[in-house]
């Protein structure tokens, strides 16, 4: 059997063609992606940077652990609590650090590095000229000369200071100021050895030495964001690449069974069981899959240091990252799973292989005697009602987790899979509809009655242009559907006609003050946090929340998850971990923009104020006000309408750029399958290009007849993948519409165009190649008498 196979693939060469350049591709392109995975993953932490220059660091706990029945529940804090008094007098000989938003209020002076914070002089580096600080009004900076007078912003506003040295890199208080504008101590770096002072210490604080240091690195967060992008665009690409290669492999398979059904009747003829005859497919699958996975497979690890550069160059993976993990385990990944896709990829080839039966090898053509299997039937009204259900429970359910492109995803795969099972019945009724309305007497009328004729093997074509067109119709315009959906939401709390917004850490209580005391205007305050609750005594959730003036002390409005009612009590934790009784005030509307509004504390800097101009009042006088307020402030008032368009045109994540990369993947896919087909089918339309001939028409007009076939089918392909794009969308907006409203859906005409013609271009052609290749036309001529008689 084995031999039989190899001997299959030597004649029948073009038909694998394309199997094996989608295989070796995906096998590459999963061992490359996997090594980038292996790199982002196993690459160690940046190394300390805040505290690199002291070997032991006090911090406080930056964990909230909730008793439970069944044990304790944590959640990361989103804000540090400070040091207990009790530790750090327990550390007399160490040095008390305080991280306190600063600002330059004229910008940075010079091009001395600066990152938004200031700190106390016991923690300054070594001074380059002029001496410490001493007084409340002297700093130490960097990029500004000695004796400089200098205004600086921090959470109590602008102050004037004189520089009394420069250092570096930073900005340094006298340990005095420092305490003043920040009582809280946030670490205690000491001299000594880790033993003692945890000793010393006790469970009340971190002690982190070594590279543990770097957890208090301000960086923290973001390098742990690059590398979750990473791996979100990495697991988003290997998914669709496994599920396209499946399709197209499993498409080329189908197809050419189809073509080679009389040689399998002749198997079955002399003596080979239905088994037999699925194995035989199976071995020509795998001496494919293994060729082509092992080459791919050590192809892949070059192509990862190109995709952990683009990556690394949008922020999208770790920076300091440069170094290709030596990991084996991607290229084995990648040649087993490019192995186990092929196998896949031809069960259903095997399974129609072993059906044909011994008489069919006397038959001198192949007609198709239905356009579809009963298996094939279920299974794709299966998939369909199975797309159709998760969005309608989406849409019933959890209508706010459609704003996550990762929860659509699925729900557009489901929807290709039941259209490309569906697609030859759904191109034999479309055909007959287009046939209805040709003109008679005309090559357009012959090339839709063709395509008709041979549904199999026009949905075989189909179906790349249906996956290409559908997949990136969908995932195009619902992303856009989705990120407006988040503009509305986010906007929703804006009820304003301008937002004072901050460029650093938040609006000091000067500039509060300031913009309180604007006439003609009505000004609210809002302030970014984090609440944590527990969720059927078991779950400690983090929630994202927003303190807010408007809302009394004591009181909290909720999202509807929460399962409370107005007058109920909220039991939560703050975001430095302190546990809050509140009572309900509100229940939010669903799409809420976040989960509570508190509260505003004392301590807290608003993030954003909202300014509503009351009646009469002059707009142009409004405006001058407000940005006379905000001037050195390291603040700008905008109106709400450039805020939104600030807002739509910096969106970009993670996501996105990995949508980008699924589309490519697809696109490669899906060429390689049409233009594949198209040639496998080329030498079977031989005959009919001859008979074409024999009854008058001209070299020119055959291959003009198979140009407008090809069309016709790639019109079809693009009807149906219009089709799923449709239906996708439209449960979308569906689902979106209890969450933000009727949002506007954009359909970027361009790409999709592009998209249409580029793949048109290529099918032509590739159909072209293949009816002016000399080789397909080497059977025995017939007569035009003997063509007219038959």
């Amino acid at each position: 059997m084995i031999g039989i196979a190899l001997a299959g693939l030597r004649l029948r060469w073009r038909s694998f063609v394309g199997t094996f350049l989608a295989l070796a591709f995906g096998s590459a392109l999963i061992a490359a992606m996997g090594q980038v995975l292996a790199t982002t993953a196993t690459a160690p932490d940046r190394a300390p940077q805040r505290y690199a220059a002291y070997p032991v660091v006090v911090a406080p706990h930056d964990t909230l652990t909730v008793p439970t029945w069944r044990g304790g529940e944590s959640q990361p804090l989103a804000v540090s609590p400070g040091l207990p008094a009790d530790v750090v007098a327990a550390l007399p000989a160490g040095r008390v650090d305080r991280i306190i938003p600063a600002q330059f209020a004229d910008g940075p002076p010079g091009a001395g590095a600066y990152s938004g914070i200031a700190r106390p002089w016991a923690l300054a580096p070594a001074l380059q000229s002029g001496r410490p600080p001493a007084a409340a009004d002297e700093v130490a900076t960097s990029g500004a000369p000695v004796g400089a007078r200098i205004r600086i912003v921090t959470g109590d506003g602008i102050r004037s200071y004189t520089v009394s040295g420069t250092v570096k890199e930073g900005l340094f208080f006298t340990d005095a100021t420092a305490a003043q504008l920040r009582p809280q101590v946030d670490a205690v770096v000491v001299d000594g050895d880790g033993e003692r002072v945890r000793a010393a210490v006790g469970d009340r604080a971190r002690v982190l030495t070594g590279d543990d240091r770097a957890r208090l690195d301000p960086g923290r967060t973001a390098d742990a964001r690059a590398r979750n992008n990473a791996n979100t665009i990495v697991g988003i690409a290997l998914g669709f690449a496994a599920f396209v290669a499946i399709f197209v492999v499993a498409s080329t398979f189908a197809f050419a069974v189809g073509q080679r059904r009389q040689e399998f009747a002749l198997l079955r003829a002399g003596g080979a069981l239905p088994g037999q005859v699925r194995r035989l497919v199976y071995w020509e699958a795998l001496a494919v899959a293994l060729v082509a996975a092992a080459i791919g497979a050590l192809a892949g690890p070059a192509l990862a240091p190109a995709l952990l550069d683009l990556l690394r160059e949008r922020g999208m993976a770790p920076g300091w990252v440069h170094t290709i993990s030596p990991a084996r385990w991607p290229m084995w990944t990648a040649f087993g799973t490019g192995v186990t896709v092929a196998l896949l990829g031809a069960v259903t080839a095997a399974w129609r292989a072993g059906r044909v039966r011994p008489g069919e090898a006397l038959r001198e053509t192949v007609v198709e005697s239905r356009t579809m299997p009963p298996a094939r039937w279920v299974a794709g009204v299966l998939t369909l009602g199975t797309a159709l259900v998760t969005m309608a429970m989406t849409a019933i359910d959890d209508p706010a987790s459609a704003t996550n492109r990762k929860s659509y995803m699925p729900v557009v795969m489901l929807l290709i899979v039941a259209a490309g099972l569906l697609a030859p019945a759904l191109v034999a009724v479309v055909a007959r509809r287009l046939g209805g309305a040709a003109p008679r007497g005309t090559g357009l009328l012959l090339a839709v009655r063709n395509v008709t004729a041979s549904a199999r093997r026009t949905a075989a074509v189909a179906a790349p242009v249906l996956v290409t067109v559908g997949l990136a119709a969908s995932l195009l315009i619902a992303s856009d559907l989705t990120d407006e959906a988040k503009n509305v939401l986010r906007a929703r709390p804006a009820h304003a006609d301008f937002l004072v917004l901050p460029d650093g850490h938040g609006l000091d209580r000067e500039l509060v003050a300031g913009l309180r005391g604007v006439p003609g205007v009505d000004v609210t305050f809002s302030a970014e946090t984090t609440v944590y609750t527990l969720e059927g005594d078991t779950a400690l959730v983090r929630r994202d929340a927003a303190e807010a003036d408007d809302v009394p002390a004591g009181g909290i409005k909720v999202a509807g998850d929460w399962g409370l009612r107005a007058g109920d009590t909220a039991r939560l934790w703050l975001a430095d971990g302190s546990e809050a009784r509140l009572r309900v005030l509100e229940v939010l509307p669903p799409g809420s923009a976040v989960d509570a509004y508190l509260p505003a504390s004392a301590g807290t800097l608003p993030s954003v104020a909202y300014v509503r101009l009351r009646p009469g009042t002059d707009p142009a006088a409004a405006t001058a006000a407000l940005r006379a307020a905000a001037d050195g402030h390291r603040a700008r008032a905008v109106t709400r309408e450039a805020w939104l368009a600030a807002a739509r045109q910096g969106q970009g994540s993670a996501s996105r750029l990995g949508l980008l990369v699924v589309l490519g993947i697809v696109l490669a896919y899906t060429t390689l399958a049409m233009v594949n087909t198209l040639l496998m089918a080329a030498p079977d339309r031989a005959g009919e290009r001859r008979s074409l001939g024999l009854l008058g028409a001209s070299r020119r007009q055959v291959l003009a007849w198979t140009a407008v076939e090809t069309l016709v089918t790639v019109a079809l392909g693009v009807l149906l993948g219009v089709v799923v794009a449709v239906v996708a969308v439209a449960g979308l907006w569906t689902t979106l519409l209890g969450v933000a409203g009727a949002v506007t859906v954009s359909v970027p005409w361009a790409t999709l165009g592009a998209l249409t013609g580029g793949t048109a271009l290529i099918a032509v052609t590739a159909a072209l190649v293949g009816a002016t290749d000399r080789a397909t036309d080497r059977k025995p001529r017939r007569s035009r008498q003997e063509v007219l008689e038959k």
